[in-house]
């Protein structure tokens, strides 16, 4: 994926096929522009808006773990909370929330029957409830996990300030910053943009004389000619795998409580 500037998100330039596909897509999920999973900010997403409190509140005592489930309730699928239980009561019913049961226990005074119950201690909000409850009355449509939900593309909102965007991303993020009330920042100085996208791909400074060159450099690609530069550089792949260092706890030595040498060098450079 391509740096950005440091008002705005760009497409990748041509040139690195895979690079693009992958900024694309990690640029849409970041923003939640593709629909089905990422819904727009507007409505209401099973995986982005209900799927987070179900899982902290509810899912420990009513989701997939068959030996831990209570009342026999499962609320992570669809297909066992639409149909009534031994007692005629249904959980959900889609489109009408004062009917549901799962409602009903999130709003009711009755201790006994409150849920998430007090002892658990894990109240939902009012505005939780409230999404809840606009879930239900909008038709309680459930979703998959977001990686089996195929993307769809997003309608492209309109924007009044066309001079600004300089791609369809920067449409979005525009008509998100007007619904906050915000405006973009303007450009950085060129000294200020090689320091920043530097250290993103890098994880170092430029130097001086990097610095004058990229100021001096008047070409319309000047930007995307440094991106290309850093995106070739060792440095950028050695940034790119501190990650995987982190996750696998590499180090030369044993630690504090014994800190003697480790022969790890030889996965650190395969990484």
């Amino acid at each position: 994926m391509r740096a950005c500037h440091p008002h705005r998100i760009q497409l990748p330039a041509a040139g690195h096929p895979g690079r693009i596909r992958v900024g694309i897509v990690a640029v849409l999920t970041l923003l939640g522009l593709t629909g089905g999973a990422f819904a727009a900010p507007g409505r209401i997403s099973f995986n982005r808006d209900i799927r987070p409190i179900l899982s902290d509140h509810c899912f420990a005592c009513h989701g997939l773990d068959a030996a831990k489930r209570k009342a026999g309730l499962r609320l992570d699928v669809a297909e066992a909370v639409n149909r009534p239980n031994d007692k005629g009561r249904t959980a959900i019913i889609p489109g009408d929330p004062e009917g549901s049961e799962v409602w009903r226990r999130l709003v009711t005074s009755d201790p006994d029957d409150l849920m998430p119950p007090p002892e658990a201690h894990k109240p939902l909000s009012d505005d939780q409830r409230d999404l809840i409850r606009r879930w239900i009355q909008d038709g309680a449509v459930y979703q998959r996990h977001w990686a089996f939900e195929a993307p769809v593309p997003a309608e492209v909102p309109p924007v009044p300030d066309m001079a600004w965007p300089r791609g369809t991303i920067d449409r979005f993020l525009l008509a998100r910053m007007e619904a906050e009330g915000l405006r973009p920042r303007p450009e950085a100085d060129r000294a200020t943009l090689i320091r920043r996208v530097a250290f993103d791909l890098t994880g170092l400074p430029p130097t001086p004389d990097e610095v004058r060159v990229f100021e001096e450099d008047r070409r319309p690609d000047a930007y995307e000619r440094l991106v290309d530069r850093l995106l070739d550089s060792p440095r950028y792949g050695e940034r790119m795998a501190v990650p995987w260092l982190d996750l696998a706890r590499y180090a030369d030595t044993h630690g504090m409580h014994l800190d003697n040498e480790r022969q790890m060098w030889a996965y650190r450079d395969w990484v």
